[in-house]
């Protein structure tokens, strides 16, 4: 697990996009982690640590064209 402190404005999933590359899954994960957290608020305080688990890269779906 790797820590991470908000910045101004911040809030969790722009944490998890900007670590990660992406906020599905994983949003829930780093609550999970970080007890409490939710009930901080939306945007966090600057300076709110935040631990970050190791997390696997979200498989890409293949994109199906319908015509060409």
């Amino acid at each position: 697990m790797e820590a991470v402190y908000a910045q101004q404005g911040d809030t969790v999933d722009a944490i998890c996009q900007r670590y990660y590359g992406y906020t599905s899954g994983i949003t829930e994960e780093v609550l999970r982690v970080n007890p409490g957290l939710a009930e901080v608020g939306a945007v966090l305080p600057i300076g709110q640590k935040i631990l970050l688990p190791s997390f696997q890269p979200q498989q890409t779906k293949s994109t199906v064209k319908l015509w060409d």
